[in-house]
C-alpha cells in the first residue's frame, strides 16, 4: 500500500468541546449530528443504513476495516454516514469474502474519517451531554472558522431527512409471481427489509417518500409497508396521511422505525427527540404479548411518548425497552396494524425478531380469507 500522510484532524462539538485525531488521509470537511454505535460488527451495514443520514458515526468498537468490505453486505446504494470517527483504523483487511479495503471504499465516496481519537472518552461525553451537532475537519481549517460554520448546521430536532434518501422513482424487488404483493413506502427502506418480505413470497413496489396512498393502492398490494429512515418524523405529514388512509380500510400495516413514528404520529401519539438515540445491535427488549425477551439491532434518536401511547384507547403498548423503558413496539386493537422501533431485519447474530415479517404475513393470510 502507498505511504499515506496522516495529518492532524480535529473534532469539534456544538457546545466547543474539541476532540483531536488523526486523518486517514481523505481531506476536507463534514458535519451532521455525532451519535456513537455499540456494535462489534456490522460496520458496512452501518455505513450504508439510510437511517443514519445526516449523522457523524462514533464507532465504540477499537479496529474499524480490520475484514474489509463486501459489495453484497450494503443497506443501500452508498455510504449515508456524514463522516467516521474511529480509534484505529486498518488499511489492510483479512477475510476471504473482502473485495477491498475500507480505505479505498471510502475514497471513492469521499468519505471524511478522523482515527485515533480517545472513542472512550468522547462517548462517555456525548452520553452525559446528549447528542449534539459536529463537525470533523481532516484539511486544517481554523477552529474559529469550524465554530462559524457549525452555527449554521440545522439541528436534527424538525429536519425532514427522508427525501435525502428515498427512491425518485418507483421501483420492485422479488419474484413478480410471488403470493403476496406489497406496496413499501420508502422513507429511508433497508435492503435487507426487502430481502425479508421476498423470502417470504412477497413482491414488492417500493414508493417514493412522498407518494400517496392512492400511488400505492395503484399496485393492489395485501399489504403496506411504512419504512425507516432519517430525521424527525413529525415533518412526514404526507407520510403521516397515508397511514391514516391504510388505516381507514383496515389494510395489513406494518411499520419499523421512521414509519412506527410516523403511525403514532398519524393517530394523535407524539414523538420526542431523544437525548442519547439507541444504536447497536445488543439492545434488550421485551415482548410483553409473549413474556420472551429479545436481543435486538437498534438505530433511532428519535421515539413515541409512552404515555401518550399508554393512554391512547386504541393502541396496546407490545415492546419494551429494558434499558430504558422506551417504546419499543405497539399494535391496534381494532386494526390490522402494528411497529416495532427496532430493526428485526438485522438479525446481528440471533433471530430473535424475525418472528414479526412472519406476523406481517399472518397478518395478510388473515385479511384475504
Amino acid at each position: 500500500m502507498k505511504y499515506i500522510n496522516r495529518t492532524q484532524a480535529v473534532l469539534l462539538l456544538k457546545d466547543g468541546t474539541i476532540f483531536y485525531g488523526k486523518s486517514i488521509g481523505i481531506e476536507g470537511t463534514t458535519f451532521g449530528e455525532v451519535a456513537f454505535n455499540t456494535g462489534t460488527t456490522g460496520y458496512q451495514e452501518i455505513f450504508t443504513d439510510p437511517s443514519y443520514f445526516g449523522q457523524i458515526m462514533v464507532t465504540t468498537n477499537a479496529h474499524i476495516g480490520n475484514y474489509g468490505v463486501n459489495d453484497e453486505e450494503v443497506e443501500s446504494n452508498g455510504v449515508k454516514i456524514s463522516g467516521l470517527v474511529c480509534k484505529n483504523f486498518s488499511f489492510n483487511y483479512s477475510r476471504d469474502k473482502g473485495t477491498e479495503s475500507l480505505f479505498d471504499y471510502f475514497q471513492k465516496q469521499n468519505l471524511i474519517v478522523i482515527s485515533d481519537v480517545d472513542t472512550r472518552a468522547l462517548v462517555s461525553y456525548i452520553r452525559d451531554n446528549g447528542a449534539m451537532n459536529a463537525i470533523i475537519s481532516t484539511d486544517n481549517t481554523p477552529i474559529e472558522e469550524l465554530k462559524k460554520r457549525l452555527v449554521d448546521v440545522p439541528d436534527m430536532h424538525g429536519l425532514e431527512l427522508a427525501s435525502k434518501v428515498s427512491t425518485k422513482d418507483p421501483y420492485f424487488f422479488g419474484n413478480e409471481n410471488a403470493k403476496y404483493k406489497v406496496s413499501a413506502l420508502d422513507l429511508g427502506i433497508k435492503t435487507n427489509i426487502l430481502r425479508n418480505l421476498a423470502k417470504r413470497d412477497c413482491y414488492i413496489k417500493v414508493f417514493p417518500f412522498d407518494a400517496t396512498f392512492s400511488d400505492l393502492e395503484s399496485f393492489n398490494p395485501d399489504g403496506y409497508f411504512l419504512s425507516n429512515g432519517p430525521g424527525d418524523p413529525e415533518p412526514l405529514e404526507s407520510a403521516q396521511q397515508v397511514a391514516r388512509e391504510i388505516l381507514a380500510k383496515n389494510k395489513p400495516l406494518f411499520g419499523i422505525c421512521l414509519g412506527h413514528q410516523v403511525i403514532a404520529l398519524a393517530n394523535g401519539i407524539n414523538t420526542y427527540k431523544m437525548f442519547n438515540g439507541h444504536r447497536g445491535i445488543n439492545h434488550p427488549v421485551k415482548n410483553l404479548i409473549t413474556g420472551k425477551g429479545e436481543i435486538t439491532s437498534q438505530n433511532h434518536g428519535f421515539a413515541v411518548v409512552k404515555e401518550d401511547l399508554e393512554k391512547h384507547p386504541d393502541f396496546e403498548l407490545t415492546h419494551e425497552h429494558l434499558n430504558d423503558g422506551t417504546v419499543a413496539g405497539m399494535r391496534m386493537k381494532n386494526k390490522n396494524c402494528f411497529s416495532v422501533q427496532y430493526h428485526p431485519e438485522a438479525s446481528p447474530g440471533p433471530h430473535d425478531s424475525s418472528y414479526l415479517f412472519d406476523q406481517f404475513i399472518e397478518n395478510i393470510e388473515s385479511s384475504l380469507n
